[in-house]
């Protein structure tokens, strides 16, 4: 645990400095709408940043499946991530917005466009 807490930072400022040149690209391209992907967001602190969240979220069977199909994963490394996670009702909770995967993906795809055309 301490050395991925030594990892996360070092790392974090550099993924900050790579946001801030990207949404810095974006402002001078004109852009009015950014989507930032940060896994993190919450446990950094980072929902300040934005004007609004979006979470992305799944029942917890479904997403313990999905993660479980990935290579070298294993519930007890899956596991140790939850528990330095913010939990997902937490993150529900704290969102402006939320999309549900758990369905189909022509279901989240319909909420995706939706929500898009809303801040455009």
């Amino acid at each position: 645990r301490a050395a991925l807490t030594r990892l996360e930072r070092i790392v974090h400022p550099l993924v900050r400095d790579e946001e801030r040149r990207f949404l810095a690209r974006a402002r001078r391209a004109g852009r009015r709408l950014v989507v930032l992907d940060i896994p993190l967001l919450f446990e950094t602190r980072g929902e300040a940043r934005c004007d609004a969240v979006v979470v992305v979220s799944a029942p917890a069977a479904t997403q313990r499946a999905r993660v479980l199909r990935r290579p070298g994963m294993t519930p007890e490394r899956l596991a140790a991530i939850l528990a330095r996670q913010t939990p997902d009702a937490e993150k529900r909770r704290r969102a402006d917005h939320v999309i549900r995967t758990g369905l189909s993906r022509a279901h989240a795809r319909r909420a995706i466009r939706r929500l898009l055309e809303r801040y455009r």
